[in-house]
């Protein structure tokens, strides 16, 4: 039971997707009805990660959450400018399981994995100031697989704009 447990904990905080988002209580979203996508940025090691594919598939996201937002592309000037980032690092995590005579005892091993994050920004064009921002976090133990999680961060992060204001 007990290693049971474990490895479902250790699953669990090895694939979370996590997304937080932050915004200016004082910036009126009902009166955004356009947006830019005025630049992206790739940090990361990893080749496949800082290629022109990935910023075009990151920026096809943003424009198609945006528009089922009911905001509209433009090339011009915009009420919003949107400026992201993508970033990935390799770390390391312990990792305990049940070990020893009759599981007696723990053993602690390093499990590498990667760690994806996605931040995305939006900007008052007029006041040049920004008034949300998402940060989406993604873990997995293959760096392909953070890869294969870019549509669903940006889309888990859209999905909390325009902010719910308490």
């Amino acid at each position: 039971m007990r290693i049971i447990l474990l490895t479902l904990l250790a699953a669990a905080s090895a694939f979370a997707q996590k997304v937080d988002v932050e915004f200016d209580p004082g910036a009126a979203f009902p009166r955004y009805h356009t947006f830019h996508i005025r630049e992206g940025r790739l940090n990361s090691r990893n080749p496949e990660w800082n290629s022109e594919l990935v910023k075009k598939r990151i920026e096809f996201d943003i424009e198609k959450e945006l528009t089922a937002k009911h905001l509209y592309k433009v090339d011009g000037p915009a009420d919003l400018n949107v400026v992201y980032t993508f970033g990935s690092m390799r770390r390391m995590q312990p990792e305990a399981y049940p070990a020893g005579w009759r599981g007696w005892g723990t053993r602690v091993v390093a499990v590498p994995y990667a760690e994806g994050t996605l931040v995305i920004d939006l900007r008052d064009a007029h006041t040049h100031s920004m008034v949300w921002r998402s940060i989406a976090r993604v873990e997995k133990h293959d760096p392909h697989k953070v890869e294969e999680k870019i549509d669903d961060m940006v889309h888990k992060s859209m999905r909390k704009y325009p902010p719910k204001v308490k």
